[in-house]
C-alpha cells in the first residue's frame, strides 16, 4: 500500500512527554525472557448513551484514576566539546568570551516525565514509546502517597508509539479496558495523567473524531481525537469513557504554542491491547502482510469503477499472499473481515493489526462485480511499513528509519517524476533518525548508495543491508535535481 506525500501543516504536532532538549539515544535493552502472562480486565459492553446528564463524574474518576501512574525517566546525553565548528578558531572563542582552556561538558543527565496505565494486577503498564525511548532508567510512581518502583521495559513499538513496562508488585489497581471500536463521535471522555509534572489531573471533553491519520506522527495512525485538555506530561496516560473504562492512550496534541489548543490524540485501546499482548508474549511485534500497493479512489476514479469507497490496487507483489489469492491491478478492495475499507490507510491498518498466519476474508470489486476471497496473511518485513519494501527494522546495515517503495506510473503522475527516473521512492523517514538529520525526507528518490546504482526498492533494501556503515553516501533526486548526502549512523 503506497503512502502519499504528507503536506506539513502550519501547526506543530507535539508528543506529550516532558523531556530534555537533546535527541534520545537508541535503547538496546529489549530481550525476550521468562515473564508471567498478561491478564487483562475488559468490559466490552456498549455505553448507555441515553443516560441523563450527570451533575458529577466523581465516581468515574474514583474508579479510573488509581490505575494511572507517573513515569519518570533519565538518560545520559553525550555533548560535543564545542558549540559549533567555529569554536575551533581561538579568535572566535575569545570574541564570544569562551576561554581557550575551558571545555564544554561531555555528558549531561536529562530527566523525562510521562504517564502510564496499569493493565494487570501483577505490574504490567502501558505507556508511550516516546516516554521511555533512549532512557537509561525508568521509574514508576503508584498511588497517593506515591510508592516508587524501578521499571523494566518489556518491549516497545516505535511505529505505533506503544511501550510496555513491568514493575515488581502485586495486587495493583488494574484498569478496566473498554472497546474502542464502539466509540462514537460525541461520547464523553476524560483524560487522566500528570501534565507538566504537577500531579494527577483529570479533564473532560468529548470524542471529536475517530480514525484520524495522515498526521505524520507515527507509521501507523488511527487516532481518537478529543477536546479533553491534555498537555506535555500526559503522554501514556488514560483516555477514559463515562463508565471509567480505558478506551485510549493519550499521545500527542496539535498546537501552535506547545500548550493544548483543543485538539488531542489518543491511540485506541484495542490496538494498544493487541500490541501489549504480543510484546509480553514474545518481546516483539509481528504484523500481517498482504502484498499490494494501492491508491485512493478520487471522485473521477470512483465514478469510472462504479464504487463509492475502497483501495484501488495498483501493483501486486510477486510471490505475496495477495498474488497467490489472485489479486490483480485494478481490483478495488472494499472490505476486510466484514469491515469497510474506506481508503488505502484503512486497508493498511486492517492488515498490519493482524498477526501473520491469520486467515482473512477480503471483499473486492473487479470489472463491476463483487468477489470474495479467503487466504492467510504473510509476515510483514520488520523493516517495512506497507509490505512494499523498507529500511528501518534493525540496527544492522544503514538507513534505519527510512521506508521506501517502487515508483509506480500513478506516482510518476502524482509527484511529477521524469519517465526515465529509476530509484527507490521514500515514503517515510523517522523524525529522530540519522537519515532525517542528514536531510532525507519523504518524496525523495534514492538513486544510489555508496556510488552503487539503485533501480528499485528491493535493490535499495539489499544494499542497505550490505553496507556496513556507519556512514553511507546517498545520492537522491529531489524537485528536478540530484544531490549527495552523507548519513552518519555512528552512536
Amino acid at each position: 500500500m503506497s503512502n502519499s506525500t504528507f503536506k506539513r501543516s502550519v501547526l506543530g504536532l507535539i508528543l506529550l512527554a516532558i523531556v530534555g532538549t537533546s535527541g534520545l539515544a537508541l535503547w538496546a535493552g529489549e530481550k525476550a525472557k521468562e515473564r508471567p502472562p498478561l491478564t487483562l480486565q475488559s468490559d466490552s459492553r456498549e455505553i448507555d448513551r441515553d443516560e441523563t446528564l450527570r451533575v458529577s463524574y466523581a465516581g468515574v474518576v474514583k474508579q479510573a484514576s488509581p490505575s494511572v501512574v507517573y513515569v519518570f525517566t533519565s538518560k545520559t546525553v553525550k555533548l560535543r566539546n564545542d558549540m559549533s565548528p567555529f569554536f575551533n578558531d581561538p579568535m572566535f572563542r575569545r570574541f564570544f568570551g569562551v576561554p581557550e582552556h575551558r571545555q564544554m561538558p561531555r555528558e549531561q543527565r536529562q530527566q523525562g516525565l510521562g504517564s502510564g496505565v496499569i493493565i494487570s494486577k501483577d505490574g504490567y503498564i502501558l505507556t508511550n514509546n516516546h516516554v521511555v525511548d533512549g532512557a537509561d532508567e525508568v521509574k514508576v510512581a503508584v498511588g497517593e502517597p506515591r510508592k516508587e518502583y524501578l521499571a523494566e521495559v518489556v518491549g516497545r513499538d516505535a511505529k505505533t508509539d506503544i511501550a510496555v513496562l513491568k514493575i515488581d508488585a502485586s495486587d495493583l489497581p488494574a484498569a478496566t479496558l473498554g472497546d474502542s471500536d464502539q466509540l462514537l463521535v460525541g461520547d464523553t471522555v476524560f483524560a487522566i495523567g500528570n501534565p507538566f509534572g504537577i500531579g494527577m489531573t483529570v479533564t473532560q471533553g468529548i470524542v471529536s473524531a475517530l480514525g484520524r491519520g495522515g498526521l505524520n506522527i507515527e507509521a501507523y495512525e488511527d487516532f481518537i481525537q478529543t477536546d479533553a485538555a491534555i498537555n506535555p506530561g500526559n503522554s501514556g496516560g488514560a483516555l477514559v469513557d463515562a463508565q471509567g473504562r480505558v478506551i485510549g492512550i493519550n499521545t500527542a496534541i496539535l498546537s501552535r504554542s506547545g500548550g493544548f489548543n483543543g485538539v488531542g490524540f489518543a491511540i485506541p485501546v484495542n490496538l494498544a491491547r493487541s500490541l501489549a499482548e504480543q510484546l509480553v508474549a514474545t518481546g516483539r511485534i509481528t504484523r500481517g502482510f498482504m502484498g499490494v500497493n494501492t491508491q485512493s479512489l478520487e471522485a473521477e476514479l470512483a465514478a469510472q469503477f462504479g464504487v463509492t469507497h475502497g483501495a484501488l490496487v495498483t501493483d501486486v507483489t510477486p510471490g505475496s499472499p495477495a498474488e497467490k489469492a489472485g489479486f490483480k491491478s485494478g481490483d478495488i478492495i472494499t472490505k476486510v473481515n466484514g469491515k469497510d475499507v474506506l481508503d488505502p490507510r484503512r486497508l493498511q491498518l486492517a492488515v498490519v493489526r493482524l498477526v501473520p498466519g491469520t486467515e482473512v476474508e477480503v471483499e473486492y470489486v473487479r470489472d463491476g462485480k463483487t468477489e470474495t476471497v479467503t487466504f492467510e496473511l504473510g509476515e510483514l518485513d520488520a523493516k517495512s511499513t506497507d509490505g512494499s519494501g523498507a529500511f528501518g527494522g534493525s540496527d544492522e546495515g544503514v538507513l534505519n528509519g527510512v521506508a521506501v517503495t517502487d515508483i509506480t506510473p500513478q506516482m510518476r503522475r502524482q509527484f511529477r517524476l521524469p519517465p526515465n527516473l529509476e530509484g527507490a521512492f521514500i515514503t517515510a523517514v523517522e523524525p529522530d533518525s540519522p537519515s532525517a538529520a542528514a536531510g532525507l525526507r519523504e518524496g525523495d528518490v534514492i538513486l544510489s548508495l555508496d556510488r552503487r546504482a539503485v533501480r528499485n526498492a528491493e535493490e535499495a533494501v539489499e544494499l542497505s543491508e550490505e553496507i556496513k556503515g556507519p556512514k553511507v553516501l546517498v545520492r537522491i533526486w529531489r524537485e528536478g535535481v540530484s544531490r549527495f548526502l552523507v548519513v552518519d549512523e555512528s552512536e
